[in-house]
C-alpha cells in the first residue's frame, strides 16, 4: 500500500507517529533514540522512519512546513495507515517574556486565522484543541523527567512573513491568548478532529518577537532534544 505522498506499506507505520517539521530532525530523532530502524519513506525526501523506542513501535517522519504540508502528511497516516495518534514535534516564536529560547511548550490549544479546517471539513472554528488525553501522558513524561511545560494556547500561522500593516502579533497575543506562533497545529489538530484521531503538539522556543533572540537552524535540527523525549516518553503508555 501506498498513497500519493508515502510509499510504506501499512504494516510499516506505527500506530504512533512523532512528526518534525524537519525530515533531517526525523532523521536525528530516529537515529539518536531508536533501535531497530528502518526507513519507511523518502518521497520528496520527507524522511520517514520506524523503529522501537524502550520495545514500543515508533514512527518519525517529517511533516514540512505549513499547514498544506502537514495536512497532506497528518490525514494520510491517519486515514490510509491507521495511526492512532500524532505528536507534532517543532519550533515556535515566543509572543511573550514569560517564554524564552529553548522553553517546551504544550499546546493546550490553537487559534488560527486559516481557512484550512473551513475548506476542509467545514468547519468554521478559529481555535481547535489538542487531545486531553494525549496532553496528560505528554504531561506525566515531562514530571518523570524533570523538564518543565509551559502551557499556553498558540498561534498557527499561515505566513512566516508578516508586512507592517497587516495585524500585529500583540494583537494576537493580547485578544486571542497566545503564547507563540508556529504553522503546522491548526491543521493536525483540524485533520485529528475530522477523522476520530488523537493530536497534540510540543513545540521549542526557537526566536522571540519580543526580545528578537534566535537560534541557529542547526541548533533548531538537533538541540530541541528535550521536547523529543517528552514525546517518546509516552510511546508505551498508549
Amino acid at each position: 500500500m501506498a498513497t500519493p505522498h508515502i510509499s510504506a506499506e501499512k504494516s510499516q507505520i506505527a500506530k504512533l507517529v512523532i512528526m518534525p517539521g524537519d525530515p533531517l530532525r526525523a532523521k536525528y530523532i530516529a537515529e539518536t533514540y531508536l533501535e531497530n530502524i528502518e526507513q519507511v519513506n523518502a518521497v520528496r525526501n520527507m524522511f520517514g522512519y520506524t523503529g522501537t523506542y524502550k520495545g514500543t513501535r515508533v514512527t518519525v517522519m517529517g511533516s514540512g512546513m505549513g499547514m498544506p504540508s502537514i495536512g497532506i502528511y497528518s490525514y494520510e497516516l491517519f486515514k490510509f495507515y491507521d495511526v492512532e495518534a500524532i505528536i507534532r514535534v517543532g519550533s515556535a516564536g515566543s509572543y511573550t517574556k514569560d517564554l524564552n529560547l529553548y522553553d517546551v511548550v504544550l499546546a493546550t490549544s490553537c487559534y488560527s486565522e486559516s481557512s484550512f479546517a473551513k475548506v476542509a471539513s467545514n468547519n468554521e472554528n478559529e481555535v481547535l484543541y489538542a487531545s486531553t488525553e494525549l496532553n496528560q501522558l505528554l504531561k506525566e513524561s515531562a514530571d518523570e523527567l524533570g523538564i518543565q511545560l509551559h502551557e499556553t494556547r498558540i498561534h498557527s500561522s499561515d505566513v512566516f512573513y508578516r508586512e507592517d500593516n497587516a495585524v500585529h502579533f500583540t494583537t494576537i497575543r493580547d485578544e486571542k491568548g497566545c503564547g507563540c506562533v508556529e504553522m503546522e497545529s491548526f491543521a493536525l489538530f483540524s485533520n485529528a478532529q475530522v477523522l476520530g484521531k488523537k493530536a497534540a503538539c510540543l513545540v521549542t522556543i526557537s526566536d522571540s518577537l519580543v526580545t528578537h533572540e534566535l537560534t541557529t537552524a542547526e541548533e533548531r535540527q538537533t538541540s530541541f532534544t528535550k521536547m523529543m523525549e517528552v514525546a517518546l516518553g509516552i510511546a508505551n503508555k498508549l
